[in-house]
């Protein structure tokens, strides 16, 4: 009798605020700043007969939390992002590409960064109130929508600098900035920068030695159990600005470092890792204390490739193996642990049967950031306005562990923008092919606008056949270009500073 009474109110729970022959699970998406695929002990990179396979950067950080939630669920292994922060928020919750929405560059929060030659018409100002956007549509639905953390939607002085314009009910941290000042609560998280660098909404932690990290994660738990005692479903968007920099050490967990041979700046980079990691777990026993784990559906990513210090072996192992990082055209600068899981299984339940979703499972089909939008709308029985364009496609096949023929494998990177790791730039995927276009090729070593790379047998990018296949190269240079046109792309300019600088085909073969 009390298992079928505990049944009874976890079925109540997930169809609370909702009409009979709709499910409103709650939603929690975990999203870390600079968290690559390789920074974690989870591992997402397979072998060739589809097994995980570990590499040294496994052994070095330690995620059990992460470990313990794709045990739940399941985990990609080519999920992708932009390869920088703010263009994959805007994509996250708005379900289209950065090409499309045009923020394709991270925000300055005080003077327009779009680079020498950059597009002038580029979006600096970011997500506007009146955008179709995740929380908006979430909260027109009941759910009680929650922001905790990083915000970078928006310039400072600007709307979308305040998530409270953007759908949110509540924001705790989330302001114009990048980065957090400080991690130190004894330092009011601003350090030695001026005030407006502090994370704000965390004065009652001023003075303290609150990390961060765990004061985020006590907000959150705040914010989801005023919500759940007020019979509301919940969005969660949890946005941490770990594992971001200022690489600060995190003292619960600098001890497990101190004897790993890494430089001072890698050590405190995987205390920020593991911290993160613990924040993951102490939510997920929290949801559990709620009991309401079964109908709480889990995301976890990173909002661009890593950026870990690791000294010498920075430029070319922060993601090894695969090549690049935070900012690059490869694949270790877009390429993000993705993990999506109910927070505690229980089929039986309908929002559950709802969405399946394979336990313990890896997928390798292709999908990115933007194809959140239209998974989670489709999950609660939402749909966007017929003027809002919306580049993903839901993942509800792909989450059973099953492939899903009917999507395209393909992935379109536009940074028309400069300086970074890599300058004014387009790669294109699709399928096994990858190609990268630049628009200044002089920058380029090869001395050529193009790179090709076939990743189904050269996975780290190390042979360019741009010369050798230039069939496979022309195909994937029409994709780009198709792509870019139809999502309406901002180029590069001259050096006269307004004549665009469009991609070109190479000759036909």
């Amino acid at each position: 009798m009390a298992f079928r009474a505990l049944l009874s109110l976890l079925l109540l729970a997930c169809l609370a605020a909702a009409p009979a022959a709709e499910f409103r699970p709650n939603i929690v998406i975990f999203l870390v700043d600079d968290m690559g695929v390789m920074d974690t002990s989870l591992p997402f990179l397979t072998d060739a007969a589809g097994r995980p396979q570990r590499y040294p950067l496994n052994d070095f950080y330690r995620t059990p939390h992460m470990e313990r939630l794709a045990e739940r669920g399941i985990r990609f292994n080519q999920f992708c992002a932009m390869s920088v922060c703010s263009p994959t928020r805007l994509s996250l919750l708005t379900g289209q590409n950065a090409a499309r929405h045009r923020t394709t560059n991270w925000i300055n929060p005080d003077e327009n960064n779009r680079g020498p030659q950059g597009p002038p018409d580029w979006n600096w100002q970011g997500l506007a109130p009146d955008a179709v956007a995740l929380p908006g549509l979430l909260q027109q639905a009941g759910y009680r929508t929650l922001h905790v953390g990083k915000g970078h939607l928006g310039p400072r002085g600007s709307p979308g600098a305040d998530p409270l314009h953007l759908g949110f009910a509540v924001n705790t941290g989330g302001g114009p900035m990048g980065q957090p000042g400080s991690y130190y609560g004894a330092q009011n998280y601003a350090g030695t920068r001026a005030a407006t660098h502090a994370v704000p909404g965390l004065e009652k932690y001023h003075g303290s030695e609150v990390f961060l990290t765990e004061a985020l994660t006590r907000e959150a738990k705040a914010h989801v159990s005023a919500a759940v005692q007020e019979g509301k479903p919940f969005f969660l968007h949890f946005a941490h600005y770990a594992v971001h920099a200022p690489f600060q050490s995190d003292p619960r967990f600098a001890e497990a470092y101190r004897n790993s041979g890494k430089p001072a700046a890698a050590q405190a980079f995987a205390t920020l890792v593991e911290g993160m990691d613990q924040s993951l777990g102490d939510l997920l026993d929290h949801l559990d204390a709620l009991g309401v784990a079964q109908q709480t559906l889990v995301l976890f990513l990173g909002d661009n490739g890593s950026d870990a210090p690791l000294g010498h072996e920075h430029a070319v192992a922060c993601a090894a193996p695969l090549r690049g990082r935070k900012g690059s055209h490869y694949e270790g600068g877009m390429r993000v642990p993705f993990i999506a899981a109910w927070a505690r299984p229980g089929p039986e339940l309908p929002c559950q049967q709802r969405l399946p979703i394979a336990a313990g499972a890896i997928q390798s089909q292709q999908a990115a950031v933007y194809d959140l939008f239209p998974t989670l709308l489709k999950l609660v029985g939402l749909s966007s306005p017929p003027s809002h364009v919306v580049d993903g496609a839901p993942l509800d096949r792909l989450l059973t562990g099953q492939s899903d023929p009917s999507r395209r494998e393909t992935f379109l990177m536009h940074y028309p923008h400069a300086p970074h790791r890599s300058n004014y730039f387009t790669s294109y995927r699709d399928g096994g092919w990858k190609v990268i276009y630049h628009y200044l090729p002089s920058a380029v070593s090869e001395g050529s606008p193009y790179q090709l790379y076939h990743l189904a047998e050269d996975p780290f990018e190390q042979q360019n056949l741009a010369a050798s296949h230039p069939a496979e190269l022309r195909r994937l240079m029409q994709g780009l270009i198709d792509g870019l046109q139809q999502q309406h792309a901002v180029y590069p300019v001259a050096s006269d500073g307004h004549t665009p600088l469009r991609p070109q085909l190479p000759p036909e073969p």
